[in-house]
């Protein structure tokens, strides 16, 4: 690629000082990787599900996700859990390097990475410039009008035309991002609008036979499936199921500790409020006369969302703990409750509630009206729908992103 002037002004500008060299999050793993940068701070979630996906396409792939800003933010489902999610294969997150050369010759050096997905906008011109002369394809996803409208991009266009011709496909998220890069110079053949990409629609694993016989033990009654439940929560669940039994007498609750609740004094809390209790991580399944079981294994979440035509994302009525991803909920049918501190998750629980899949509770009085109204089959599966809407619609685009990458991954593995 000839450089234009701009490129090799902000060049020569980025070579000045010393580079901020740091240590790798992890050693690279073996195999084939693929690099996610998220440059818009918001998209990480949506990267997270994208790099989900990735892995389970694809046997023994590795994803990397750096964050613009230096931040590491904590993955949402931790590492060991994400192996066995995507059957093969790991998930990291790391900073991206800054734009000194020798930074990024280190970070590549690591690294490797075998294709890139640079999400939204905001480029960083070394890094994607070096990544393309190592031959490792490039794609744009997801892309915004204000990705392209920071001060360089006004005052250096050519530099951040010359960027986005190496791309080998770019998709703009909106018809204003579409027109913004148009007005960059890329050819309109080059690129086409799609959805946003968007988190959600990773249906959550469990054994079939638990499934079955969980749902036997059941036959037909009410559930609801309050998930990881801190201990300030604990009281105020409690009193609403009792609320909740008042109309729906055979209603059972299924909870699940967070970290910060140790199920035996959740049993313990629960008994002195003379609730029939059993526990699900003794064998035990609740018979005609249980009114709540206590599950304290968050691996089997997949499971109770399965069962529970509505559940209660606990973590959000005080502060402490990850929170709840909502979209795993809503991806198995299951109605979402939730309380006012979601946290990282605000935009997803935003999405559901506009769309009718959610409603926010407050107090103990407002979740057990909310529970009694939602057992009720038809109430559920209204909001169950409109959560399988909200899931759904970014599902194309998320396949078409997996497509790119199995294509360009395939291709490098026939030149070797």
């Amino acid at each position: 690629m000839a450089r234009s002037l701009g490129l090799t002004a902000y060049r020569a500008i980025a070579r000045r000082g010393d580079p901020e060299i740091t240590s790798p999050v992890a050693a690279r793993p073996n195999g084939e990787l693929v690099w996610c940068h998220a440059a818009e701070p918001m998209s990480f979630l949506a990267i997270q599900d994208l790099a989900l996906r990735l892995c389970s396409a694809r046997l023994g792939l590795n994803v990397l996700i750096t964050v613009a800003d230096g931040d590491r933010p904590k993955p949402t489902i931790d590492p060991i859990t994400i192996t066995s999610l995507a059957h093969s294969g790991t998930i990291l997150v790391d900073a991206a390097p800054d734009e000194h050369p020798a930074s990024v010759a280190a970070f590549l050096d690591h690294w490797q990475p075998d294709c890139c997905l640079w999400a939204w906008g905001g480029l960083r011109p070394n890094l994607i410039l070096e990544t393309a002369a190592r031959n490792c394809p490039l794609y744009m996803v997801d892309a915004e009008a204000n990705g392209f409208d920071s001060r360089r991009d006004r005052w250096l266009p050519d530099l951040t035309r010359d960027l986005l011709g190496l791309f080998s496909a770019i998709l703009a998220r909106s018809q204003p991002g579409f027109e913004r890069l148009a007005h960059l110079g890329v050819p309109r053949a080059d690129m086409e609008v799609t959805s946003a990409l968007q988190p959600g629609g990773q249906a959550l694993p469990c054994a079939d036979s638990d499934l079955a016989e969980l749902s036997t033990a059941l036959v037909g009654r009410p559930t609801w499936f309050a998930n990881q439940i801190q201990p300030e929560e604990l009281p105020t669940v409690l009193t609403a199921h009792r609320q909740a039994l008042r109309l729906s007498h055979r209603l059972l609750l299924v909870i699940n500790p967070a970290d910060g609740l140790d199920p035996e004094q959740c049993v313990a809390q629960a008994a002195e409020r003379d609730f029939r209790v059993v526990s699900w991580g003794d064998g035990l399944f609740p018979d005609d006369l249980t009114q709540i079981m206590i599950a304290e294994e968050p691996e089997d979440r997949g499971l109770f969302y399965r069962v529970a035509p509505v559940s209660f994302l606990g973590s959000s009525l005080s502060v402490g703990g990850v929170g709840c991803d909502p979209f795993e909920a809503a991806a198995l049918g299951s109605a979402v409750l939730y309380g006012p501190k979601v946290r990282r998750f605000l935009p997803s629980y935003t999405r559901l509630a506009a769309e009718g899949a959610a409603r926010i509770v407050n107090d103990a009085t407002a979740l057990g009206t909310a529970v009694t109204r939602l057992v009720a089959p038809d109430q559920a599966a209204t909001m169950a729908h409109a959560g399988w809407d909200v899931i759904s619609r970014g599902a194309a685009l998320t396949d078409r992103v997996v497509d790119l990458v199995q294509d360009a991954l395939d291709r490098r593995t026939k030149k070797a």
